[in-house]
């Protein structure tokens, strides 16, 4: 109650409002577009290289190394050796070297601020050895933690002392560069970075024009390398589907049913993931070791099971799915089934253990599942694929647009015709998930080591989470908009 002669209470100010558009007109913000553009060029050419070397290193251990030994090709038990060689390289990675080799995958996909130019070995080994060695995650995690710490690191050795913000910013465009063409254009890579950052209004455009930008001059050298190399430009195209025609009101049906499927198929394998990473961090090499065994296991006993090949089950299934889809008829229902259990297993057990992005190996167990519906009445190849793709990439990474646009234009032009259903099924998916398991804006860090004991043999302390921070181009020290990932109020930025 209010005192006679006391002064008014005075509510606290607040810091004054961004101005994005000044910060777009300013001669440093111009600056910065120039460096998008010097920073696209070598960021973009080293992502081709770590794209191109991770295939290279597929095909040798799981093509030329049986024959180099002795095998007119490689026996079923030979997922096991590369896969046990994939654990020990990342848990030795993870127990000995700075960084822990990146971020766990296990929460999914979130965009963070650059990593510390120490630990950029470590997160190039660990990603080298998951994604080529054949466990269940893709590359464009790693690409965009090493794209932003490469474009970090360029910018403080030429001696440019820059504030955090705009720091954060050019390290952005560096992972825009990275993954230019990754998920089928520029576009698709810089609309899943700024989802992930729940960047919005005049604020998404200060930070993506330098990024868009960047990702632009990636994907003419990601094009202008493939002319010279003949490597590809590794994106996604599935050519030879069958048409697919308007949707119908049975198919709206079946949009509902498969979101409704897809969250909880979601929140199993993550709570897995989680359960077994929190397990792993006393012993990291021994017990990534296992999971790659377990990976193995699973590979070989559905090759045995169903006569298809291992690739099925191992990798991150970005090359394995346009032909998933185009030999759609050679699967059974049955082998669908163990499909979806055997990948599923595997995936829940590199995202505990490996390193790399949980995008791909979502979209696969999408289609996989959709076609497996497909044999049901009133539903379509097509439909099928695009409702199970789209729905559960987003429970996986709780990005609905980035769903719908990374389905659609991963089909192509059916993509356009199937959209409707495609973003029934993504709502009912990403609202199934987060109603089974909410995500949290801190999620739980792995468990520390207590004891001496344990910290002895856990090794390097865990970092904490790095805080997804991307601001505007201050680069003169104006206040710019509040940090990429951050929320509107006093919560902290969400961490990955």
């Amino acid at each position: 109650m209010a005192v006679p002669g006391d002064a008014p209470a005075t509510a606290p100010q607040q810091p004054p409002a961004p101005q994005p558009f000044a910060v777009m007109r300013s001669r440093a913000y111009l600056l910065l577009l120039v460096l998008a553009v010097v920073l696209g060029v070598p960021i973009a050419a080293a992502a081709f290289g770590f794209l191109k070397l991770t295939d290279l290193l597929q095909h040798w251990m799981f093509a030329d190394l049986p024959s180099a030994v002795g095998f007119t090709s490689a026996p079923t038990w030979w997922p096991v050796v590369p896969l046990g060689v994939a654990g020990l390289l990342v848990g030795l990675t993870v127990r000995y070297l700075p960084g822990r080799g990146g971020e766990s995958p296990a929460h999914g996909f979130a965009a963070g601020g650059p990593p510390a130019p120490a630990a950029l070995p470590g997160i190039l080994l660990a990603a080298l050895a998951s994604v080529g060695l054949g466990a269940v995650v893709g590359p464009e995690a790693p690409l965009i933690a090493l794209g932003g710490g490469l474009a970090f690191l360029a910018v403080r050795m030429a001696g440019r002392d820059l504030p955090p913000r705009a720091a954060a910013v050019v390290a952005a465009t560096g992972s825009f560069a990275a993954i230019s063409t990754l998920l089928g254009s520029p576009l698709a890579g810089a609309f899943l970075l700024l989802e992930a950052s729940a960047v919005g209004g005049a604020l998404a455009t200060v930070v993506l024009l330098p990024g868009l930008l960047s990702a632009g001059i990636g994907a003419l050298v990601f094009t202008g390398l493939d002319s010279l190399t003949g490597y590809g430009t590794f994106s996604l195209a599935v050519p030879n589907l069958p048409t697919a025609g308007a949707p119908t009101v049975g198919e709206f049906g079946w949009a509902l049913v498969v979101g409704l499927l897809a969250g909880p198929l979601s929140a199993g394998l993550r709570r897995l993931a989680v359960a077994v990473r929190d397990r792993t961090v006393i012993h990291p090499v021994p017990a990534t070791v296992l999971l790659g065994l377990v990976t193995a296991a699973l590979a070989v006993g559905y090759v045995e099971a169903t006569g298809h090949a291992d690739s099925d089950v191992l990798f991150s299934g970005q090359s394995a799915l346009p032909g998933l889809l185009t030999h759609a008829g050679s699967y059974s229902v049955g082998a669908l089934l163990l499909l979806l259990l055997c990948k599923g297993l595997a995936y829940s057990a590199a995202l505990a253990g490996f390193r790399g992005g949980p995008t791909f190996p979502a979209m696969f167990l999408g289609a996989a599942g959709g076609i497996a519906l497909s044999h049901l009445p009133g539903l379509g190849l097509v439909p099928a694929a695009a409702m199970g793709i789209g729905a559960m990439t987003a429970a996986m990474l709780r990005l609905p647009l980035s769903a719908v646009l990374l389905t659609t234009l991963f089909l192509g032009s059916d993509g356009f015709s199937v959209m409707p259903l495609t973003i029934v099924a993504v709502v009912v998916a990403y609202l199934t998930a987060n109603w089974i398991a909410p995500p949290p804006d801190h999620p739980a860090a792995p468990r520390q080591p207590t004891g001496p004991a344990e910290r002895a043999a856990a090794g390097p302390e865990t970092p904490a989470p790095r805080t997804p921070v991307v601001g505007s181009a201050a680069t003169a020290g104006e206040s710019g908009p509040a940090p990429l990932g951050a929320r509107p109020g006093p919560e902290s930025p969400r961490q990955k």
